[in-house]
């Protein structure tokens, strides 16, 4: 009997040692499993959060743009109404009601900018005060406008009317494109996003609409 006792004793040990040995195993693989799951979870959050700063970003962007792009329109009317006109629109100061994206005491300098009294002028879209400024939305947006030079229209007289000075010549001719240099700079003075457009432009004194160069 005491044989028997001791080995059904070194049985139970053994089947003891056996059991704690895959609870062991068992504890590391959940640990394991566990420390996995964590790392897939950080790693997930942290690709979501990216993904939503880098929308956040294309968003404000698109918003800068935008308004700096809103500020070439606004320029492109300024210049075409007064090329028609021979001066400045009252209606474009900011001192008419509703106000107008030009600063009173900016005018005339624009105007002569414009009407080719001051060509290639030295004033940029930092100036104080800049050719035209306007709030769109949370951006404050500076402009400015320079003529740049003057040149006969292109094409033949022929279709210009069938001039008689020569090619393109004469007012016969179809006239001169007018080239225009409009830069146009966005800002968000919150958060520091900005968004800045140069283009430039034909007009003409005919009553055509300018057309987009660069």
């Amino acid at each position: 009997m005491s044989a028997e006792f001791k080995n059904a004793g070194e049985q139970m040990k053994k089947n003891h040692a056996s059991r704690s040995g895959e609870e062991g195993l068992a504890l590391l693989t959940v640990v394991l499993l566990l420390m996995i799951m964590t790392v897939l979870g950080i790693a997930a959050i942290t690709t979501t959060s990216l993904e939503n700063r880098m929308a956040g970003f294309t968003r404000t962007g698109e918003a800068a743009a935008g308004s700096a792009e809103s500020c070439v329109g606004t320029a492109v009317n300024i210049i075409q109404q007064t090329i028609d006109a021979g001066t400045l629109p009252a209606a474009f100061l900011d001192n008419a009601v509703p106000a107008g994206p030009v600063p009173q005491a900016n005018g005339p300098n624009l105007q002569a900018e414009i009407m080719g009294q001051s060509d290639n002028n030295a004033d940029t879209v930092t100036s104080v005060p800049p050719d035209t400024v306007a709030q769109v939305n949370t951006y404050v947006v500076n402009g400015d406008i320079d003529r740049l030079y003057a040149m006969p229209k292109a094409g033949s007289a022929m279709q210009f009317a069938a001039g008689y000075e020569g090619t393109a010549g004469g007012a016969a001719g179809g006239g001169i494109d007018i080239m225009y240099r409009i830069d146009c700079a966005a800002t968000n003075v919150a958060t520091g996003a900005s968004s800045r457009i140069t283009a430039v432009y034909a007009c003409v004194a005919t009553g055509e609409s300018c057309q987009k160069r660069i």
